[in-house]
């Protein structure tokens, strides 16, 4: 029953976010953009609540791919989409969540190990891109990846507390070590924005999530 309530309880939840990007969309296209990027982390706390089984939260954000793809092509949600498309990246969010279902409900049966990467995804990303237009600070070109530096010290400070409020909650500081817990927490926040600098057209959405992922399997 939760699984299926579960279901309900996240259309409605997405669905919110959704209106409510129309009240930033006020301000600027980017602006509900960028708001529905960031609340859509959230649903992992509504998957870790109500999921058991790993084919129901899988459907969630299977369902998306598909919507979303059709509102990339069709611009059906349209304070999702940017009047000139720039990339899946809508459509690479939901992969990245559905990927993340699968294997933290289904393979590791962890639910908790998805959430640090969506959160870093939603939260990092997010604000990164908000940050690096809000602070006027030198722009740098990384292959075909123009980045700002305001926007890569907002990824690496928030991946930072997030990696390292995880590695606290685990209890990995007790056998680690203070100073090699926050050692790797610098690195593993340093590798991620990283990543999100050199990705382009969206794929930030799937190398970002995936590559938290694999470092937090290898610790």
């Amino acid at each position: 029953m939760n699984n299926w309530l579960g279901i309900l309880v996240s259309y409605l939840y997405i669905g919110l976010i959704i209106v409510g990007a129309n009240l930033f969309k006020k301000r600027s296209k980017e602006a509900s953009r960028k708001f529905i990027h960031i609340m859509l982390g959230n649903w992992w706390f509504i998957a870790m609540y109500f999921f058991t089984n790993v084919w129901f939260v899988a459907f969630v954000p299977a369902s998306f791919v598909i919507i979303n793809y059709l509102s990339y092509k069709k611009n059906i949600i349209k304070v999702m989409e940017r009047d000139e498309q720039d990339g899946l990246g809508t459509v690479y969010y939901a992969i990245s969540l559905l990927i993340l279902a699968i294997i933290s409900f289904g393979i590791y049966n962890k639910p908790s190990l998805g959430l640090i990467p969506a959160l870093i995804m939603a939260y990092g990303d997010g604000f990164a891109a908000i940050m690096g237009r809000v602070i006027k600070s030198p722009r740098y070109k990384i292959v075909n990846s123009k980045k700002s530096f305001a926007g890569s010290i907002t990824m690496f400070i928030i991946s930072l507390v997030i990696i390292g409020a995880y590695l606290i909650y685990e209890q990995v500081a007790l056998y680690w070590g203070i100073e090699h817990t926050v050692l790797m927490a610098f690195l593993m926040a340093f590798t991620l924005t990283g990543i999100e600098a050199i990705s382009i057209k969206g794929t930030d959405n799937i190398t970002v999530p995936l590559g938290t992922l694999i470092m937090l399997l290898l610790v």
